[in-house]
This record gives C-alpha cells, structure tokens and sequence, in this order.
C-alpha cells in the first residue's frame, strides 16, 4: 500500500471498541470512524424517553422485581429467585471466581479462544486458570467457563455436554459457567430452564442484542442461594434506575425481538457474503459478528484503519480478524470501498 502506517498502529487494542486508541493509532483517518470491533447490535432498542424520576431517584425494589419477572419469561428461568441483576454481566466474572474459590475450587479453566475476562478475573481471583480446546477437557478442574455462542467463533457447544459438565461439577462440588451474551440471535438452546442446577451458572446479556451496552445490565441466572449471594455482594441498587427502565421495555417488546433477529441473520449474511468477495476466509461467527482467518489480517487491520474503519485483531492469534455489523448503508459502502481497495490479494 501507498500509505504509511503509523509506529503506534504496531500495538493492538485489548478489547473492541477503543475509538481513542484507534485515532491516536490513525491519527490521519477520516471522521467519522465506523467501529466494526465489537458484537454489539449497530440498531439500538427503540426505548421512549426515560422519565426524570429515574435520574432523580434510587430505583424502588418494585422496579428490580418487575425487570426479573420479565427476564423470567424472555430467558425461561424457573423464577425470579433465580435472576440476579448486575451492572454488566463484566462484574459478575470475579465474583463467580471467588465464590468457586470459597467452595473450595483451587483450579479453573475456559474452553478457548474465548472472550479473555474470563481467564482474567479468575486469575486475578486466585485461581489457577488453563485455557483448554475441548469441554471434555473441563471435568479435570473446579471452575469451568463456556462461552455458548462462543466469541469471537461462534462455536456452539452440544446442550447434553454442557449438561454433564454441569453434574460433574456438582458431584466434586465445583462450578460450570454458561456465559450467553451472544444467544439472543437464536443460534444455539439456552440452559436458563435449569439454572436451578446448583453448580450451573448461567450469564446473559442486555447490551449486545439490544444495541445498548452503555446501559451496563447483565443477568446471572443460577440456583436460589448462588443469585441471593451474588445480588448481596454486589449491594443495593446494583442496577441505576434508566437501566431498569430501559430494559423492562426492552424485554417485554416481543415484535421487536423478532423483527431484530431476522434483521441481524440478513446483515450477517451480507458480511459473509462481501467479505468472500475480498478474498477473505469465513471461520465462525454469529449474527452480530463475523471472523475471518488470514496471514495478512495485521496488514488488513491497518488498511482499514487508514480508512477509518476500527475490527478486532487479536496478539494471542495474529491471523484472526473479526468483523461487527455496520449501522447504516453509507457505513456499508465506506466499508465495501475500503475491502476491495486493499490492492494485496491474500492467500486464502
């Protein structure tokens, strides 16, 4: 290429959606920047406007309450005692870790390449973590993750294993992780119906789908005693008023759910199909996100970068790319220009 990268573009962004750090990396790039690197839905949830009592006012327990009875009937958990809201499915990582450590697990493991959070603040918690490539592979520790649909693949993992891991756990008193965020798009069977299992955790999040991770939600869904513990770590009003009023909506919009789901396997199908024709390999993904695999995925992401175009590489694979859904048609053509522009063919 013609244009000259910037040294800083050497360094990689550790998660999706740094635009501060993607303008320092390309301080030259057009405005606006179109942040493809994370699997957040481009088509914010359609929320009227929030009352000024929300702001003003710590939310009321009804309000909590109201919110948990709606996830019971959206996610198929058995009751509202099984719900325990947090401010992002994020916080809820380390106090999982800990409480495992507290029943007694002195060694962890994640079924890999998953999101890195997890591996993290398991660690951070004390635990000893390995990184594994099969579930079978899980039963050998205390602590277990699975991402179900996996980010940043798209793996989905069999229902009946994840079942079995989950009784494994139970038996040597360990516990089994299901982090959801990305089943919203309807790839794969929840386990929320059984998160009355007591070594069965299961996380779900609000932002991705609905467009709305500013709002901070997330959900874990687990036996009675596990959500009580979980919700009195994180103390009262956890979760802000806008939060809870945004997503009471959200949840009981059932058109919307529908109508979003179709619309997000259409643009997914897009994504495929364009990067196909920029040469680029298909490895996995969802309706939210798409990864692609090629030696030139650095040289990739610079060139986008160049055009103001910000996707996830990743340091620990250096040939995986993985692509978000734009949020408007000047966005795809921005985006369908800057692909077939890159003038280096890649061997795919």
């Amino acid at each position: 290429m013609g244009d000259k990268v910037p040294e800083k573009a050497q360094a990689a962004i550790r998660h999706g959606g740094n635009l501060g750090k993607a303008r320092l990396m390309f301080p030259e790039a057009p405005e606006p920047w179109i942040d493809l690197s994370t699997g957040i839905n481009p088509h914010s949830y359609p929320h009227s406007p929030v009352p000024a009592s929300a702001f003003a006012r710590l939310p009321e327990p009804d309000a909590a309450e109201e919110l948990k009875r709606l996830a019971v009937a959206s996610f198929g958990a058995p009751s509202t005692g099984h719900v325990a809201l947090s401010p992002g499915t994020q916080m809820l990582m380390p106090l999982l870790a800990h409480l495992a450590l507290e029943r007694g697990a002195k060694s962890g493991a994640v079924l890999s390449p998953a999101y890195a959070e997890h591996a993290r603040t398991a660690r951070m918690a004390g635990l000893t973590v390995t990184e594994v490539d099969h579930i079978s592979d899980l039963s050998a520790y205390d602590y277990a993750v699975v991402v179900n649909p996996n980010n940043p693949d798209g793996r989905i993992t069999d229902r009946e294993a994840l079942l079995s891991l989950a009784e494994a756990m139970r038996r040597k008193g360990g516990l089994l992780v299901v982090d959801e965020a990305f089943i919203e798009t309807g790839h794969t069977e929840s386990l929320a119906n059984v998160a009355g299992h007591d070594a069965l955790v299961v996380l779900r999040s609000f932002g991705k789908f609905y467009g709305m991770a500013g709002v901070r939600l997330g959900f874990a869904l687990a036996h009675p005693d596990i959500a009580a513990e979980l919700e009195a770590r994180l103390g009262p009003w956890a979760v802000s008023g806008p939060a809870l009023n945004i997503a009471t909506q959200a949840l009981a919009d059932r058109e919307w759910q529908s109508s979003m789901r179709l619309r997000l396997a259409a643009e997914a199908q897009r994504m495929s199909e364009l990067l196909e024709k920029a040469g680029l390999k298909i490895a996995g993904g969802t309706s939210l996100f798409t990864l692609v695999r090629d030696h030139r995925a650095k040289e990739l992401f610079d060139h986008l970068g160049l055009h103001g175009i910000l996707v996830r590489i990743f340091d620990e694979r250096p040939n995986d790319m993985r692509f978000g859904l734009p949020g408007s048609e000047a966005e795809w053509q921005r985006l369908t220009e800057a692909l077939l522009s890159f003038n280096h063919p890649l061997n795919v």
